[in-house]
């Protein structure tokens, strides 16, 4: 194998919960508060059910051959060439949302923090930690991973708690004043941006120790992350507003903006963005290790590290290019992007499985 790591269980668990926060801890109360208005909060809710149906759906898959990663079981359902057609596919997907994230981080503290630094300077120094990351493997990030959770969670709950004497319960009336509709396209926006990304899991499942049951830590990860983005999207709703949620990039940030207790605790938005940096940093970390292992495989490499420095350059020039500027980069993220997750998130997995009963009925069932 080329990972000879393995993580247990709860660092799998802290992982999806990580994962799930990502990006959208900073950016999705603005997408969901665009479609769903002051219903975003029940938006939030249905696009968690929704992330936990195509979670069951990533273990349906997995359970065919536990012991193979995604790019393994691609050959072994769809044979060599159409199996190999879609792992590329997959990898190019994985290294595109890492794209995706980088080029966040940059726009981030280009436009919040350093505005005078060039964003590619911020780019390149990002990258050098991730490559850090990944070249020492997934044993070492599930620990880190595990010794940062418990900050996380405490930070979090401070951060809700400065807040609760800000909140305006009527700035979530009147309910349902669209209809569902709303919703439901508020809804895809939030599953998309958190649980439904985490196919990249399936690259990392083979080397957890299963001991019981890992649906368990993959739903209970996956409804963690998703509680923290619910009352973030509830906050930024509650206190801020409908209005100036939507037509903020970074709403959580100026939320945290807010805090004031007793003009002597102020201006801790250092500690969201310490938060954001922490869960944006593990969903790339994530997405290019996947991308790594999976194409050694794919080429039948002895290892993965030896290709950590050149796709980091590859990522480094794909951050620059998919998108001219913010604006354009928000657009796309807001309209089309989940969509584009949809089809590698159900989509394909959904295809597997058909694929995978056709030939069972054709030929028997398979061996590993």
């Amino acid at each position: 194998m080329l990972e000879n790591g393995k993580i247990s269980q709860r660092q799998f668990g802290i992982l999806v919960t990580l994962f799930t926060a990502g990006d959208a801890i900073l950016v999705l109360p603005s997408v969901t508060a665009l479609e769903s208005k002051e219903d975003a909060w029940m938006a939030a809710i249905l696009g968690t059910v929704i992330g936990l149906l195509v979670i069951y759906l990533f273990m349906t898959v997995a359970r065919l051959h536990p012991r193979m990663t995604l790019v393994e079981y691609n050959n072994k359902i769809l044979g060599t060439v159409l199996g190999t057609v879609l792992s590329v596919l997959f990898l190019g997907y994985f290294l595109l949302c890492a794209a995706a994230n980088i080029r966040e981080i940059g726009d981030f503290m280009t436009t919040q923090s350093m505005p005078e630094t060039p964003i590619q300077a911020i780019h390149v120094a990002f990258l050098c930690i991730v490559v850090v990351g990944v070249r020492h493997g997934l044993e070492v990030i599930g620990r880190v991973g595990e010794a940062i959770f418990p900050g996380f969670i405490v930070f979090f709950i401070l951060l809700t708690l400065f807040l609760l004497p800000q909140v305006h319960i009527e700035n979530i009336q009147p309910v349902l004043a669209e209809g569902i509709s709303p919703v439901v396209r508020g809804a895809l926006a939030s599953s998309t941006f958190s649980t439904v990304q985490l196919v990249v899991f399936l690259m990392i499942i083979p080397y957890v120790n299963q001991h019981k049951p890992i649906i368990r830590s993959f739903m209970g990860g996956a409804l963690l992350g998703s509680l923290a983005l619910f009352l973030i999207i509830l906050l930024t709703i509650l206190v801020l507003g409908v209005d100036a949620t939507a037509n903020s990039v970074y709403p959580s940030y100026a939320l945290a903006k807010k805090i004031s207790i007793g003009k002597f605790l102020e201006r801790i938005e250092a500690i969201l963005s310490l938060m954001w940096f922490v869960t944006i940093f593990f969903k790339i970390i994530l997405f290019f290790y996947g991308f790594l292992l999976g194409l050694s495989q794919l080429l039948k490499l002895r290892e993965y590290h030896l290709l950590a420095l050149p796709s980091a350059m590859l990522l480094m020039v794909l951050t620059m290019i998919i998108s001219p500027n913010t604006t354009f980069y928000d657009y796309v993220i807001s309209r089309y992007w989940p969509f584009f997750d949809l089809t590698f998130n159900a989509l394909f997995p959904l295809m597997l499985l058909g694929a995978y009963g056709f030939r069972k009925l054709v030929n028997g069932p398979q061996r590993e």
